[in-house]
């Protein structure tokens, strides 16, 4: 069966090698960007606060520290519920629903009273037994809503926490059918969202169940909490490495037509969610890519980007218009014709997240931009003659690192022709003359001394362009003037065979015993 999984993050850098060294980004960026939605953005897992129908008796503080003696009270009274709850379960006289409600709800309050529930005081005590019983088919709804809030607390603990809901998968995804109330369906996917987030293991099992086929049906709807859950439940189900569930979900009928409704009309809150699934899709599945490609998911995420300010928002959809931007040089040339309106609104959006305050935009549309600027002569003179230039030459030169070595590639990428095979790129000179005039060179020779292996690898090839191609022969002067020369004598004896090569090689040609002796 063939791989459905990206071949290359299409970068086509000043060099064939550095494309090597890059070449899983895209998968490697969906299989690791989990930990960015952090902070204030998205969590992996998230606690119940607030029921699936908008109840919560639990007050929400603003600071959920708590001290160790209530941490022992809360543990304690955790323990005592968890009792309660075994009897109410058994008990089978008159009232016995009511009962066991009653202690579902007084778990469920415990369990949501912190921002770190007392889950182990729950587990130790033998919550999931009891509470995969309360979701037996036939229970009442407020019987099923409440055992479901408090396994989604559990789940949201530690990873051998979140392990020991394995027992309760079964019945939690049979309750996301059309059969169950939507907020029991709600609830339940909250859960396994939760179980999802913790890892591959776990996606692994949930896939091997079913839970795909029925969280997807839930994104099919027009709106509400109920398919923003669903839509952040399936982001963190496909999130991979393995690119299996990604095709799958995007060949579930109704799924793509539903991507693009909710990017179309969604409120930010929901429209952000099903970014993050396109983020996975894009990212894992070239099945995917190649759907979302020929649908209007472009234009979509392209008039998100012009119209919101919601970093949350922004972050997913930025993303995702970077991964299909660096699905194969055919996406490019095909969906990016310069000339184009989209092709014009992408450069624009790119521009405005260039201009942001926070840096994940600026490192994210400089990556965008490096892929675009990879492509034809058309798509590199679109960039070079935009108003992306003069700002990417001024986070070349004041940004945070993480961010220049973006703006590097970019910046690389405009200089050079397309060429096939392995020898030295061709130049354009225009480019590289008006770039070194506006003083892009000492930006570059900063990578140079970089610990960073990419980055000075990169570093050295823009040097040497900057050398082989200024007119006049006018190279080797500029570079010495930004102390290029002793920027690349540190390689001379450097562990690092290639750099130390190309540094040494650089060198011994261009600053040998001749240099200088004309002048």
């Amino acid at each position: 069966m063939a791989d459905d999984s990206p071949a290359s993050h299409r970068r086509d850098p000043i060099k064939s090698s550095v494309g090597n060294v890059a070449a899983q980004r895209r998968r490697q960026n969906a299989v690791t960007v989990g930990k960015e939605r952090r902070e204030s953005l998205v969590r992996a897992k998230r606690l119940c606060r607030v029921g699936a129908t908008g109840d919560g008796d639990v007050p929400v503080e603003e600071n959920d520290m708590i001290t160790d003696e209530e941490v022992s009270l809360l543990d304690a009274q955790t323990s005592s519920a968890v009792g309660e709850l075994k009897s109410a379960v058994a008990y089978q006289g008159k009232g016995a629903m009511q009962k066991r409600v009653n202690a579902l709800r007084e778990l469920r309050r415990l369990l949501s009273k912190s921002e770190f529930p007392p889950v182990e005081a729950a587990l130790k005590a033998g919550a999931i037994p009891l509470l995969v019983q309360c979701l037996s088919f036939g229970s009442p709804d407020e019987q099923l809503l409440e055992a479901a809030w408090c396994l989604t607390n559990i789940a949201a603990g530690k990873p051998e926490e979140t392990k020991a809901l394995l027992p309760a998968l079964p019945l939690l995804i049979a309750h996301l059918g059309e059969k169950s109330s939507l907020p029991v369906a709600e609830q339940c996917a909250w859960a396994l969202g939760n179980v999802s987030g913790e890892g591959e293991e776990l996606r692994n099992v949930l896939l091997s169940q079913g839970a795909l086929p029925p969280l997807a049906r839930m994104m099919l709807p027009n709106k509400g909490s109920t398919v923003r859950t669903a839509a952040w439940a399936l982001s963190n189900l496909i999130k991979g490495p393995d690119p299996k569930a990604a095709t799958e979900l995007i060949k579930v009928d109704g799924v793509l037509d539903a991507i693009l409704r909710h990017l179309r009309k969604a409120d930010e809150e929901l429209a952000t969610e099903v970014a993050w699934v396109v983020v996975y899709l894009s990212a894992l599945s070239n099945f995917a890519t190649g759907v979302l490609v020929k649908s209007d998911v472009l234009q979509l995420l392209v008039e998100r980007l012009a119209t919101s300010n919601s970093l949350q928002l922004l972050i997913p959809v930025l993303r995702s218009l970077g991964n299909l931007v660096a699905g194969d040089s055919h996406t490019t040339s095909t969906v990016l014709v310069p000339g184009h309106e989209i092709t014009d609104g992408v450069i624009k959006v790119l521009v405005k997240c260039l201009k942001s305050d926070h840096r994940v935009l600026k490192k994210e549309a400089s990556w965008v931009l490096s892929n675009i600027a990879a492509g034809s002569i058309e798509h590199k003179q679109l960039i070079y003659s935009s108003e992306a230039v003069p700002l990417l030459l001024r986070l070349l030169s004041t940004a945070p690192f993480d961010i220049r070595r973006e703006v590097a590639y970019v910046l690389g990428n405009l200089c050079v022709a397309p060429t096939a095979g392995e020898g030295k790129p061709n130049l354009i000179e225009e480019h590289l003359v008006s770039l070194v005039q506006r003083g892009c060179l000492s930006g570059f020779i900063d990578l140079v001394r970089s610990a960073d292996i990419e980055a000075a690898r990169l570093g050295l090839q823009f040097t040497e362009l900057v050398l082989r191609g200024m007119p006049n022969g006018d190279g080797p002067k500029l570079v010495e003037q930004e102390d290029g020369i002793d920027a690349m004598e540190r390689y001379q004896f450097h562990e690092n065979e290639d750099l130390r090569n190309m540094a040494n090689g650089l060198v011994d040609k261009y600053f040998g015993e001749d240099y200088g002796v004309d002048e």
